[in-house]
């Protein structure tokens, strides 16, 4: 009985210190707005933070909302399909996970979406051209309009994701824009952090899952294409801690931890998935860009002719940024390819070891 009434006591003494606030609690903003945190650290706590993130419910934006609605932050979910949007609402206590109807044209809507936030991120992208959006009105247009009207509604940081192998001078559209986007933002918002993340795999990636299912893709260029595939999970958190980072203006990369062809990635999958190697012949590009021009004609996404160049194109050889946002060396794709692969397996082989093939010798990207 004694012993009961002082278990009580502590726990009563520890509930009322967690509710009293210390020092560190309170965060001020380059704009002088206090952020002030209280509660536990978790789900049911409160950061003081208010963050919008566009482009949410993409695969990486999915992930982020996560683990900013651990963190105790309210966040902002701008939408377009309602039916994506509801995926967000367990991930928050009530009241921390706002969703939001938006358009990237709409610039009134844009400004309704942010005005309340202190941190704004911006995932808004397009992996294909449709006929409504063309990667220039996603990744120039529409990310110039939210940086410009984050300026002017007194947003304090601004964190921009563009792509590892953003450049003006590639020969894909995608990186282009990417990298026509970047300077457009730095122009419209000069202290905004542009993130380069690397490919990136995971749950209902296009690398690994779609390797099982579609291979002769992946062998075009012979599969001597190198990539640095990066775990969407690390990105997400790489993300969510520049919520507590001093702000970061500048450029951070954050590559996978190794360089790795598409032939290695293509046997690392067969021997997850305990399937032969595929027999398909290697398509030559002229063939390869014709047959996808010509599948753009169906009505559901298709292997666009741009993606087709980018299986061409390696990734860049730069050093990592994890350091800097509080990270510590990114995971290797071999340490959960059996977590996104099991599901490709037969019956019989659904329980078998896994068995992960020898890398080949260490290979290095060429601009």
């Amino acid at each position: 009985m004694i012993a009961s009434r002082v278990n009580v006591l502590h726990i009563q003494r520890a509930l009322k210190v967690s509710g009293k606030r210390a020092y560190h609690d309170l965060v001020t903003l380059p704009g002088q707005k206090p952020i002030v945190s209280q509660g536990l650290p978790g789900y049911s706590a409160a950061s003081g933070h208010v963050v919008t993130v566009f482009g949410c419910t993409g695969f990486l934006g999915r992930y982020l909302v996560s683990k900013l609605a651990k963190l105790g932050t309210q966040v902002i979910i701008p939408y377009r399909d309602e039916d994506e949007a509801r995926i967000f609402k367990p991930m928050g206590d009530l009241g921390q996970i706002v969703r939001m109807e938006w358009d990237i044209r709409n610039e009134n809507q844009i400004a309704e979406c942010l005005k309340h936030s202190d941190i704004v991120y911006n995932l808004a992208g397009r992996d294909y051209e449709t006929k409504n959006f063309d990667f220039k009105s996603v990744h120039v247009d529409g990310a110039e309009r939210i940086a410009k009207i984050a300026t002017e509604s007194g947003v304090s940081r601004l964190v921009h994701v563009s792509h590892l192998n953003a450049s003006t001078k590639s020969e894909s559209k995608f990186y282009q824009t990417k990298a026509e986007g970047e300077e457009r933002v730095k122009t419209a918002f000069p202290t905004a952090t542009i993130v380069r993340p690397g490919t990136l795999f995971g749950y209902e990636d296009k690398l690994l899952t779609n390797m099982a299912v579609w291979p002769i893709w992946w062998k075009l260029n012979h599969g001597e294409t190198k990539i640095r595939p990066v775990h969407v999970l690390d990105v997400a958190q790489a993300l969510a801690n520049l919520m507590t980072i001093p702000q970061i203006p500048g450029t951070i990369n954050l590559p996978g931890p190794s360089i790795l062809t598409y032939d290695y990635l293509l046997e690392l999958v067969s021997s997850i998935t305990l399937r032969p190697p595929t027999r398909a012949p290697v398509l030559p590009k002229a063939v390869a860009l014709a047959l996808a021009r010509v599948s753009q004609s169906v009505w559901w996404p298709a292997l666009s002719p741009d993606e087709v160049v980018r299986r061409y194109i390696n990734d860049v050889d730069v050093p990592g940024d994890w350091a800097a946002v509080g990270m510590g060396e990114p995971s290797e794709i071999e340490n959960h390819a059996i977590t996104y692969l099991r599901r490709y397996r037969s019956a019989e082989n659904f329980v078998r070891p896994v068995v992960v093939p020898a890398r080949p010798a260490p290979v290095t990207t060429s601009e």
